[in-house]
């Protein structure tokens, strides 16, 4: 059955609206099509990439390369790419579900595919004019072409439009010339097509070029020695410079001064993306971790019999699974989205891939954080189980946890996309997207009232849980709808808050996608058949109530004073309350005792 408007939920509208199981997308809808897909990814990783990780450690970047152009000639390259320029043409999904299980093995190839698939191509396929297509596209989708992506100036980082590369107009109005230098370009070493932005005259906005590179002919463009870097040591990582490069004015992407919305958007559907390539190696870090804490024998008996090794099983197992749940429940409205635009026939197909991707860039800023630190809390965590060997470069464990620390900078530093995160749920606010002011002047009565001492019936499956998710909505509308009347316009010079905020906002989303997940799957396949999905989604939630507790009291005290303080204080203890409160202990021992048993992350 074909989705329609009222089906979907805007980005950010979860936050006001109530979403049922049996609407959102999880893992385990998967059809076969994608089961397929999953295996064949899996298989070609475990083949090329995973029983090479130590090559990629000692900086192999011809492997990277060589790994690339096979998954070039397995199609991997090419899912994303419309048809008629020699793609799959498939889903969002399935886009998010190669991203994921591709980028397991090693954050070097990670980041060359990422970088290729999403930045390098993507921007062409998106932006691009039909001959720009014609000529580029196919060839970045089979992986006779690579190519990279060149934003970043020592001066231009998170503030990206500031960059100084310069774009000047030949006499005869037929070229460009690009003069300045662009830093941290992941593939440069062997791409064939770069996406440079540059400034022309004193424009306020930059603007976006396609630029060959032959090594053989340069065309004003020189390399940087290959970084030295924490991880991800065998992704190709260059400064670029380009002295009077020139480039044909029909090479312009889009039009004058579009560059910067070109790399905004890029950016969002970058975010989910990240988020889903930072699943598998999760998954991988989990088995890893629990094969050697079944093998370790200490004091007589395996290491993963010890409380505090199943803790941390069970943590990082309840970590990921959530954030598959997150992700590809953002994943599936996207691709609704995006198929109801093209339904509609006001969209072309760039169109409407743009602007469904850009309704839920809250939500892919959301994920992008959230998911991000859960891989590097993972990795760090199987360090701990390991030991000293986990310090080791002799174990895969060593490597992975410093390929995942650049996750919390890609796509935007974590603290932007925390930031953005609020500041896009404003905007959406103020043009009547979310509608945010009237469930917040809600709770604000709710709060002057009498609250009801009414015991409720909790006896259905998380029937409490749904209820602390829409009381910890209101909660974030109670801070967030103070703050702004306190602060308006200048509530984005209050970046401790917003930070604060958007803590709160990504555990919501966390939490109720969890939940859902695991509901879904209980009235499927059984509550007893379940138990561990159950009780991951309890734990996390009871997570999330001690983060959200701490951000909304470090909100509440540091813009309110006196009765409104008092207030709001009884407020955050209100909507944080749990009637029966779960045993933490016992949900881990739940999943902790699946996990140990299958050997490996089973979820």
């Amino acid at each position: 059955m074909e989705a329609t408007e009222k089906d979907i939920l805007r980005g950010g509208q979860f936050l006001v609206k109530e979403s049922n199981c049996e609407d959102i997308f999880t893992p385990e809808d998967f059809n076969e099509d994608q089961l397929m897909m999953k295996e064949a990814v899996s298989e070609f990783v475990d083949r090329e990439i995973w029983s090479k990780k130590a090559q990629f450690e000692q900086k192999d970047y011809a492997l990277t390369e060589s790994c690339m152009r096979q998954a070039g000639e397995l199609g991997f390259l090419s899912v994303a790419v419309p048809e008629e320029y020699g793609g799959m043409g498939m889903g969002f999904v399935d886009t998010c579900l190669v991203c994921d299980y591709i980028s397991g093995a090693t954050g070097s190839f990670s980041t060359a595919f990422g970088a290729h698939t999403g930045i390098g191509t993507m921007p062409i396929t998106l932006y691009g004019n039909e001959a720009q297509k014609q000529k580029y596209v196919p060839k970045l989708a089979s992986g006779e072409w690579f190519g990279s992506y060149c934003l970043t100036e020592p001066t231009a980082g998170s503030d990206a439009n500031s960059g100084r590369t310069k774009a000047v107009l030949s006499d005869d109005g037929k070229t460009y010339k690009i003069t300045g230098q662009k830093m941290w370009i992941s593939n440069a070493g062997f791409c064939s097509v770069m996406i440079v932005f540059a400034r022309i005259e004193d424009d306020k906005n930059i603007t976006g070029f396609i630029v060959d590179y032959d090594p053989e002919n340069p065309n004003g463009i020189t390399m940087g020695e290959e970084e030295h870097k924490l991880g991800i040591r065998a992704s190709s990582t260059r400064q670029v410079f380009f002295n009077e490069t020139v480039v044909p004015v029909e090479n312009m992407l889009s039009t004058r001064g579009n560059g910067f919305k070109i790399a905004m958007n890029a950016l969002n559907v970058g975010r989910i993306k990240l988020a889903a390539a930072c699943l598998d190696a999760q998954r991988r870090t989990i088995t890893e971790s629990v094969k050697y804490a079944n093998e370790r024998i200490q004091f007589k008996t395996p290491i993963s019999s010890f409380g505090a090794i199943r803790q941390k099983i069970a943590e990082m197992a309840t970590n990921c699974w959530v954030g598959e749940a997150a992700s590809y429940r953002a994943a599936k409205d996207i691709e609704k989205r995006i198929e109801l635009r093209k339904k509609n026939g006001k969209d072309t197909h760039q169109e409407a891939e743009l602007k469904g991707v850009e309704e839920y860039a809250i939500e892919c800023s959301i994920l992008k954080v959230a998911v991000s630190e859960f891989v590097q809390h993972c990795t760090d965590e199987g360090i701990q189980i390991f030991g000293g060997m986990g310090f080791s470069e002799e174990t895969p464990i060593e490597s992975a946890w410093r390929d995942a620390r650049i996750a919390r900078i890609y796509e935007g530093t974590n603290e932007i996309n925390r930031m953005l995160s609020i500041g896009m749920l404003i905007k959406k606010a103020m043009k009547g997207h979310v509608n945010v002011l009237e469930p917040a002047m809600a709770v604000k009565e709710e709060l002057m009232g009498i609250p009801s001492f009414d015991v409720p019936d909790y006896s259905e499956l998380f029937s409490e849980e749904k209820n602390i998710i829409k009381n910890l909505k209101k909660l974030f509308l109670m801070v967030a709808g103070a703050a702004l009347q306190k602060y308006g316009e200048k509530i984005e010079e209050q970046q401790q808050l917003m930070l604060a905020s958007s803590d709160i906002l990504i555990q919501i989303y966390l939490a109720e996608s969890a939940i859902l997940r695991a509901e879904k799957m209980a009235k499927k396949q059984g509550e007893d058949n379940v138990k561990e999905q159950i009780a991951m989604a309890k734990l996390n939630l009871f997570h999330a109530i001690d983060v959200i507790e701490t951000a909304g009291k470090h909100s509440i005290i540091s813009f309110s004073t006196g009765d409104e303080q008092k207030m709001m204080l009884v407020g955050l203890k209100r909507y944080i309350k749990y009637v029966n409160m779960p045993n933490i202990i016992e949900l881990r021992h739940i999943i902790a005792e699946k996990v140990i048993k299958e050997n490996k992350y089973c979820f």
